[in-house]
């Protein structure tokens, strides 16, 4: 897989990833101030959290392999 189909990949799919793990620690802090037991809301927000990071881990490793496709494409000579 080349350095522009990875970028073209994770970027957008962290992007996703992101947005649904900030939906889910929405809905887990709309547990707690609903007045739920701590053993609801405290494993739902935890495994939001994760969600959330998960996506910023994806859209960084986007962002790597988009440097890594214009350091290559630098490199190369254009043609004349």
């Amino acid at each position: 897989m080349t350095h522009k189909t990875k970028w073209l990949l994770f970027a957008p799919a962290g992007l996703v990833v992101i947005g649904a793990g900030a939906c889910l620690v929405s809905w887990a802090s709309a547990l707690k101030e609903k007045g739920a037991p701590a053993r609801q809301w405290v494993p739902a927000g935890t495994a939001a959290l994760a969600v959330f990071n998960a996506g910023v881990s994806l859209f960084g490793h986007g962002v790597t392999e988009n440097v890594l496709y214009q350091l290559k494409e630098k490199d190369q000579p254009r043609p004349a």
